[in-house]
């Protein structure tokens, strides 16, 4: 051992000491014969602990010292003081390593690191991770027994003073969320525990804190207590004091303890019945005062309750044809409840009823359809700690977006989310903060070898009973379950918004879900209750399922949900995973063909990727096993409709048309038909400018308002006769119709558009090539394998051994820089990947290529025509598409590139990605303008919120959409024409357009995609900081005559039959000029 190494050891251990006995001990050991470690089952070991000393779940609210105050609903002005900010923190190992008395008043923290409460530790650079899974447990699967070491343990100081408003009052601590458990002490003196991380808790501290002094809070945060079994969430593992936390005063001789509101509704859906129960913790004035939106007095009664301990005042009082609350229409009264006239609270209340009627989910006795999101708490830097505005940005972005529901996948949100989708219309379905599915996993892995080989749907249904005995239908976990039902239903009963309870997500079906029904039933029998693994809604209001095919979903509402009188809602579906999603347009089609096919939430509303840095200081948004978390699910948390910032990507864009309100039946140049598909209101709200475009861009001095119809009701269709288009207009033309805001709303300012629509009035027009003159007739020569082709306008130059043209000059200038080929592959999205992809990989697509096996060529009446015989293919197998080639150079300086392919032979995979040709363009050439849908990207399956018009960047790099993990993306399709051009200089420029295989004189549409990027690179690249390492100067650009659709086949249905391009045989042809 080296002198060095041992001096370290030595330096690591404490001398030993003699005692009187002459013995020796090391310094801060006891003497112990025996003993146990650890001396007791700790609180977060035990499933008989889930709370300690904690207060009775209750409804949201504060109390305020007047009426004026409560109705400003500001909660500084509460009886309240947040002691959010700056802690002292130290984080250890596990809870047996967390330093000992750090509790007492005495204890010095003041070199331990600061954290911000609320907030993640993990995004604080404490501890290991951050960590994310899916399904699968972080952790050794041990139930109820967390992991005993390496449960990072997070140990919190801060120190209070009572304020002076707060000092006779019954003192309460509330947590709104500590990630997963904690112990509470106060100067010292142990409060509570407990757990179950998305949910608030709330000890009285009263006899523990010292009016006048500095008290010190201290809080023990464990990583994982037996909780986190039900918490195996589809997001991060984070921890800590993620949500704030209050000191909370309540008048000592008496005080509002809970409170409940519902509104019943006649027959006629007309007046209402407005009940209230109001409890307290002793004998009062009870009042309660209803204010419309103009603050005038609607009910005002008062009740005396009794001196018992804790009493409660019931009201029920008929309100004659109250203003009706819906997502559409979110009318909200306040109720203001006073207790002795000097405590006072209020709470928002809108009138509406919620029930299963006729076999549908009805509100106000009219069906809806849900056109929601799955929202889970995501910031790229705090996590689940949300910053207000943040939170009110999502939900803006949402209605601007014609988004009129939430799930709260998969657990309570912060309160002030309710607040807000209260205010602004939102159907919520408020989940409980449970979920166990790694035991799936588990169970699937124990399958015999043969069952493993079946379907994963089928393999699931073979599991879920098993997977279920762990803890849904054990019943040790009936309190652990029916607790997060309690504390969900308290929390959020009172929110008008709230229209469906839901007992968690994927943790199979079990007694415990039962219980938890038969709890909430008992306490709340105004709203539905929805749980998508009770697959046969044998116990739950509503049949619910995750993506499934639009023809099950019809079977199901034909069959099923007739005969047991029940809806049916697409909790998750259209799975927003990278480019995509596809096929959205024909799920919506069903819920208005199929009353009982009530809608559903896009899964899901945001990425999750983290903000991190690579070692040079890159930033960039991580993902799973981006932060050495092992094991993890990789690029699955990135799955939204907007990117990691919450900013839109195409998925939103394309969402929101397909569920805006307006929607045109049919149309001509003439009339459009066009529906109303609010659940609620009519089309008074709107109005509908007109405008008309064509190849050229907007037309000027052409359009205005085009009135409609008074009161066009919903689910009812109306005619629009358009306004004649006097001027002259050549080439390819449309009206668009866009139906905007007439008024300012909480959500979106006068003139926003909420629908729109376009008409054909003219077919496309001629090529551009049409409009270019002749020149000199082409002369060709020929050096080794290359063929020159020129005139005084063009050279070409073709390489004939590789069958591809190399060069092109115009007036002396390179604008080809890289050879035209044949093109049949893209970088797989991840709705390609687990599908169709995974046989496009096996096939060796992804290495194919094109093999010239001839080439003839001929000068005819000044022109050149070079014939091909090709054939492409991949290494290893014998599959190829045989492809017959012409190229036809005319004088004007056009050339024409016709193909036909045929597909064949063994292992020849069942669809293409694509059908065109790829090739690269000089640097210089960066300007892309074009004709056909766009401004954004789109496919066959994701196109309709594009409109038809010209378009304009003045820069390739402008187009890319940039995917967070890099794959095909920023295509536009319908496309007449593309021409990239420079943006000075000669402004030389090459024009490319599809003509009809059959009919060369008459354009067709096509796809393109121009970026600065191979594929090859954007198939390898794990992140879009690597991918720009790749970039090139060039403008690489693919034309496709055809390609394969988007699907949602990440996790879901692969692209529709009409969406998917078979490998058939085909024929095109591009004209580049």
């Amino acid at each position: 051992m080296t002198s060095g190494l041992l001096g370290s050891i030595k330096s690591l251990v404490q001398q030993p000491l003699s005692d009187t006995s002459g013995h020796s001990r090391s310094a801060g050991f006891e003497d112990t014969k025996m003993g146990q470690h650890p001396q007791s089952v700790p609180d977060w070991d035990n499933l008989k602990v889930i709370h300690k000393n904690t207060l009775p779940p209750r409804a949201n609210f504060y109390l305020y010292d007047s009426e004026k105050d409560a109705l400003t609903r500001d909660t500084t002005k509460a009886r309240t003081h947040c002691l959010s900010g700056k802690w002292k923190f130290h984080l250890a190992n596990s809870p047996f390593e967390a330093p000992p008395g750090f509790e007492t008043s005495s204890f010095d923290a003041s070199k331990w690191s600061n954290i911000t409460v609320p907030g993640m530790w993990q995004l604080q650079n404490f501890g290991k991770g951050p960590h994310y899974t899916n399904v699968q447990y972080p952790f050794q699967v041990d139930p109820p027994h967390p992991p005993y070491t390496d449960n990072e343990c997070g140990s919190y100081v801060t120190r209070f003073r009572v304020p002076k408003h707060l000092e006779n009052d019954q003192l309460r601590l509330r947590f709104e969320g500590v990630d997963s458990a904690f112990h509470v002490w106060v100067n010292g003196q142990e409060v509570g525990y407990s757990q179950g991380s998305r949910n608030p808790s709330e000890f009285d501290v009263t006899e523990f804190c010292q009016v006048g002094e500095e008290n010190v809070l201290a809080v023990r945060v464990y990583q994982f207590c037996d909780g986190s079994y039900i918490e195996d969430q589809d997001q991060w593992w984070l921890s800590g004091i993620f949500r704030d936390v209050f000191l909370l005063g309540m008048p000592k001789k008496v005080h509002l303890e809970n409170f409940t509101v519902q509104t019943v509704l006649d027959e006629q859906y007309r007046d209402a019945t407005f009940n209230v129960d109001v409890e307290t913790s002793g004998g009062c004035k009870v009042g309660i005062k209803l204010l419309d939106a103009e603050r005038r007095v609607v009910v005002d009664a008062t009740k005396t309750v009794s001196e018992d301990k804790r009493s409660s005042a019931d009201f029920s009082i008929a309100v004659d044809n109250p203003e009706k609350w819906t997502a559409e229409t979110p009318y909200l009264y306040t109720l203001v409840i006073s207790l002795d006239d000097d405590q006072f609270t209020t709470q928002r209340v809108g009138f509406r009823q919620v029930e299963i009627k006729d076999g549908l989910l009805k509100v106000n006795g009219e069906r809806i359809v849900i056109k929601g999101a799955n929202r889970h708490e995501h910031h790229p830097e705090s996590g689940r700690t949300i910053p207000y505005e943040f939170m009110k940005h999502d939900l803006l972005l949402m209605k601007t977006h014609n988004i009129n529901a939430i799930r709260t996948c998969h657990q309570p949100n912060d309160p002030r989310m309710y607040e807000l989708a209260d205010e602004l219309g939102f159907w919520v379905c408020d989940e409980a903060d449970l979920e166990c599915h790694g035991f799936e996993t588990i169970e699937d892995k124990a399958l015999p070898e043969d069952k493993r080989k079946l379907p994963f749907a089928e393999r699931q249904r073979i599991t879920r009973d098993d997977a279920a005995k762990w803890t849904s239908d054990n019943p040790d976990w009936k309190d652990a379950y029916v607790d997060r039902a309690k504390q969900l239903v308290h929390r959020d009963k009172n929110h008008p918004c709230v229209v469906i309870w839901s007992l968690g997500n994927e943790a199979f079906y079990g007694r415990n879900h039962t219980a938890m029904r038969d709890w909430i039933k008992s306490e709340d029998s105004t709203r539905p209750i929805h749980y998508e693994p009770d697959q046969d809604a044998e116990h739950m209001d509503m049949y619910s399922r995750m993506y499934p095919q639009i023809s099950e979903i019809i079977d199901l509402a034909e069959n099923e949900c007739k005969k047991k009188q029940k809806p049916l809602v697409l909790c998750e579906y259209v799975h927003a995973m990278g480019t995509g999603p596809g096929n959205g347009k024909e799920y919506q089609d069903a819920f208005y063909k199929y009353p009982h096919l009530q809608g559903g939430w896009v899964w899901e509303w945001a990425n999750h990727g983290l903000l991190t840095k690579t070692a040079d200081g890159t930033p960039y948004y991580g993902y799973g096993g981006d932060f050495e978390d092992v094991p993890n699910d990789g690029t699955f948390v990135m799955d939204g409709v907007l990117q990691s910032d919450h900013s839109p990507n195409s998925g939103l864009v394309e969402y929101k048309k397909t569920v805006e309100p307006v929607q045109m039946l049919d149309g001509d140049g003439e009339k459009v038909n066009i529906i109303n598909r609010f659940d609620f209101a009519t089309l008074d709200g709107l109005k509908c400018v007109w405008s008309v475009v064509c190849e050229k861009g907007a037309v000027g001095d052409v359009g205005g308002e085009l009135g409609l119809p008074k009161g066009i009701e919903p689910g009812c269709s109306a005619t629009l006769t358009l306004p004649k288009v006097d001027a002259k207009i050549d080439g390819e033309t449309y009206m668009l119709l866009s139906f905007r805001l007439k008024e300012d709303t909480l959500w979106a300012k006068a003139g926003h558009e909420v629908a729109w629509c376009q008409t054909q009035l003219s077919p496309i027009s001629k090529p551009q090539a049409a409009k270019l003159e002749t020149g000199e007739p082409l002369k060709t020569s020929v050096k080794a394998t290359t063929l020159l082709i020129a005139n005084n306008k063009s050279e070409w130059t073709v390489d004939i051994a590789r069958g591809t043209l190399i060069g092109w000059k115009k007036h002396g200038k390179e604008i080809v820089s890289q050879p035209l080929v044949p093109t049949f592959y893209r970088a797989l999205t991840d709705n390609d990947i687990p599908q169709d992809g995974r046989e496009w990989k096996e096939a060796f697509l992804h290495l194919a290529n094109t093999q010239t096996r001839s080439v003839k060529w001929q000068e005819s009446e000044g022109a050149v025509t070079v014939d091909m015989e090709q054939r492409f293919a991949p290494p290893v197998l014998s599959w190829s598409i045989d492809l017959t080639t012409r190229y036809t150079f005319g004088s004007e300086g056009s050339v024409q590139i016709h193909i036909k392919g045929e597909p064949k032979g063994k292992n020849l995979p069942k669809t293409l990605p694509c059908i065109g040709v790829t090739l690269g363009l000089s640097p210089s050439l960066k300007k892309a303008e074009w004709f056909g849908r766009g401004p954004g990207e789109s496919y066959k399956d994701m196109k309709l919120s594009q409109k038809i018009s010209r378009h304009v960047v003045q820069s390739v790099s402008a187009l890319w959409t940039g995917p967070e993990y890099p794959q095909d993306c920023s295509q536009r399709t319908d496309v007449r024409w593309v021409r990239f051009s420079e943006l000075a200089g000669t402004k030389s420029s090459i024009t490319a357009e599809f003509l009809e295989p059959g009919e060369p004189s008459r354009p067709t549409t096509f796809d393109f995609l121009a970026s600065h990027f191979d594929v090859k690179d954007i198939d390898e690249a794990g992140h879009q900081y690597e991918l720009e390492k790749t970039a090139q100067e060039d403008v690489i650009v693919r034309l496709t005559a055809d390609h394969h659709g988007l699907g949602t086949g990440s996790c879901g249905p692969k692209t529709l039959p009409q969406y998917a391009l078979k490998a058939e045989p085909f024929e095109f042809r591009v004209l580049l000029s």
